[in-house]
This record gives structure tokens, sequence and C-alpha cells, in this order.
């Protein structure tokens, strides 16, 4: 950590450890104070959210005094994300995902259906807006779906095309959607669970063995230095050599895939094999648990690197647009999504995942869910399905769709 002084401005410079251990703090932090406050607790907001909002506030507070500014050194978070996504992919089998296939299609199919309706209503309030259809393709399914990665991505693509500041607008976006997903998944999921007075329940498509699956019924494993060791080594083989595999796929397709699918899905492939022929002792107690640590700290430093002063700057007609794109897919997801997806627990919690990743990101979605199921009870559908079809299964409609979309509006 370093110290500049410009004029009158204390800049307080975080190197990557500096920043990871700032985000460990705040995690910590917003746990302690979601015991202390009852609203909190009672509307499901996720512990990384509530700490990391008390510093963007702080930091936003700094930013109007002119006294005192940040930098962080957000190297880190990209691996934590990773290992994240690679201990879903390790606590994810294949005989229990098998069961829920029809489910798994048919939120897939609602997704497809959101980012559809997202691209529409961004081209439809462009021209109200003042604005060119290819922006509010940028501040739709490009930074809802896609993400901040989505948004950069698109956004020098665009830029290079001739529609300058798409970068900033896609970025925005997705700032704005972290923040509208983090702070309404949660209480969508809790209100729906509370309005129709849903329990969980281990129906017939869970009617098989997934002892080593279920953190309840799962062997209990002595984490001893080797057990630990291996569990770990395998995460990080996964994390590895999944990102390789999916980079020459994408070459070789001419797709760019996000090196955390590759991780996920090659994780996948460990777990079932190692279940087939028991290369080491895997526990699912300690896989949950890292994972869910790793998701914490991510979303902590997701949230730490916002600058709240870049959402107060939006343009009114980008902000009404989003605004826009907010409440129908909140309103569809209570009114509709819940329905279709079967009008039960595991699709409040479900419903709490779409909103986490089809406005913010897919880590988000799963801290929705997970606020869901710690105040309620688990719902391994939910927990399988959401985070494939938002980290990946979308995006074999989404990417071409959206392409498909630039190219018509953007001539």
């Amino acid at each position: 950590m370093k110290f500049e002084m410009a004029g009158s401005v204390l800049t307080l410079i975080f190197d990557n450890i500096g920043t990871m251990t700032l985000a460990s703090v705040l995690l910590l932090i917003g746990f302690w104070v979601k015991k202390q406050v009852y609203v909190l607790e009672k509307f499901c907001i996720p512990a990384p959210v509530v700490g990391g909002f008390i510093f963007v506030f702080i930091n936003f507070l700094f930013h109007l005094s002119g006294t005192v500014a940040f930098k962080f050194d957000s190297t880190f978070m990209g691996a934590f994300m990773l290992a994240f996504f690679t201990s879903v992919g390790l606590g994810t089998s294949l005989k229990i995902l098998l069961t829920g296939g029809k489910l798994l299609v048919v939120y897939w199919l609602v997704n497809v259906g959101v980012t559809i309706l997202q691209t529409g209503i961004g081209i439809g309030l462009s021209p109200i807006a003042g604005m060119h259809p290819v922006y509010g393709i940028v501040s739709g399914p490009v930074a809802l779906v896609g993400g901040h990665g989505g948004a950069a991505a698109y956004g020098q693509t665009l830029e290079a095309m001739g529609f300058p500041g798409a970068s900033l607008v896609g970025l925005s976006a997705a700032t704005f959607g972290l923040v509208a997903a983090s702070l309404i998944g949660g209480p969508l999921g809790r209100r729906l669970v509370v309005a129709y007075d849903l329990k969980p329940s281990a129906d017939e498509a869970f009617a098989i063995d997934t002892s080593g699956y279920d953190e309840k019924t799962a062997p209990k494993v002595d984490m001893n230095y080797a057990n630990t060791m291996k569990n770990i080594t395998a995460l990080l083989v996964s994390m590895t050599l999944g990102s390789i595999i999916v980079g020459i796929i994408g070459k070789q397709i001419g797709m760019s895939i996000p090196t955390y699918v590759g991780a996920m899905f090659f994780a996948v492939l460990v777990r079932n094999l190692n279940e087939k022929f028991h290369f080491y002792e895997f526990s699912m107690e300690f896989n949950d648990k890292l994972g869910d640590v790793c998701l914490g700290i991510y979303l902590s430093m997701a949230l730490v690197t916002l600058k709240l002063w870049e959402l107060a700057g939006l343009a009114l007609p980008l902000l009404i647009v989003l605004v826009v794109q907010t409440v129908v897919l909140l309103a569809l997801t209570y009114f509709l999504i819940f329905r279709i997806l079967g009008k039960n627990y595991d699709a409040a919690v479900m419903c709490s995942g779409l909103i986490g990743h089809d406005i913010g990101s897919t880590p988000t979605a799963v801290a929705n869910m997970t606020t869901i199921m710690d105040k309620y009870g688990p719902s391994r559908k939910a927990l399988i399905i959401v985070p494939i079809v938002g980290a990946f299964l979308i995006d074999v409609f989404y990417q071409p769709f959206v392409v498909y979309c630039i190219n018509l509006y953007g001539k």
C-alpha cells in the first residue's frame, strides 16, 4: 500500500494483496452488520453486498469532498471468480444433473426469452431516449447478460465501428445491473417463499442416492493435510487445464469463451471421473466452504472497485432504459417466470438467481440464491441449473444473437 499527495488530494494505492485484504475485511464487516440489522437479514441481502456498499458510499463521500482517492489492483479478482466456478463444477454430479434435465431446458429457454426481450426494450426505447439503437443493445443484453466482460469486449468493437463511448455506456450499464441485481434478487426470492409459504422438498427427481453430493448425506472425509491438499490440487488443476482447453476451443471456432466456463466443465469431468475411479477422497463440505469463501471475496472486491459517481453521472436516457429493463424483468419474473418454473420452492430460488445473472452476474445470482437457502433451506436443483445456464448455456444463444443485432442496426 502506498500514499501519494497530489495537491490537496491524498491517494491511497492498494496493490493486489492490499485490495484482497480490504475486500476480506469488508466481507467480515458485512456478515457482522447483517446480523445486527434486522432488515438486511429479513430481505436476504448478501453479506458481500453489505460490506462492499459501506465502502462504496465512504469512497463516494471522499470523492465529493475532493480530499481522498483510492486506486486498486484487482488482479486476484479473476482468480477468485475462477476458483468459485470451479468449485461449482466439482460439486456437480451428472447423475443428479440428469434428473433435472427438463427443468434445465425450461430455465434455459426462459433466459433465451429474457435476452430477446432485453434486446427489444433496448432497441425500442433508443429512439425515444434519443440514442442510436446500438447503444440500446449495449445497455441491454450486452451489459446485463454479458456483464462487465461483455460490455468491455463489445464496447471496444463498437468504438472501432464508429460508436464513440460504447465502452463507457456498457460498463456503466453493467455496474448499474450489478448493483440492482444484488439489491433486489434476494428480496424477490424471499417474497415468493413467504407469499406462497414454500418449503424445500425432496421430490421424486431427487429420490436417488446422493451420497457424496449432498452435504447432509455425504460420508465425512478426514480433512488431514494430505486430503486437504488433494482437494485443493484438484481445484487448481481444473482451473488451469479447463482455462487452457477452452482457450484452444475458442480459437478453433472463432468465439471468445470465458475461461471460467472451461474450468467449471473440466471440474465436472474431474468430479465424475473421481466418482468412478476414486483418485482422491472428495469432500463436499470442504468444496462448498471453499467456494463460498471465493465467491464472497470476489463479490466484495467487485464492489470495492465500483465508483458510485459513475452511476450518478449516467445520462438520463441511459438511466431510463436501465430502469425500464429492471422493472420489466422484475415484474415478469414475479408474475410469470415463477409459474413457468413450477411455482414451488426451487422456482423461487431460481427466480432470485435469474435476477442475479440476467441483470448482474452469475456470482451475484449464486449469492442471491445462497442467502435464500441459508434462511429457508437447500435447493440443489437451483444451485446446479442456474450457474450452468448463467455461466455458459445462455451464451450459446446470446453471443450469436447479439452479434446479429449489432450487425443489423450498426450499419
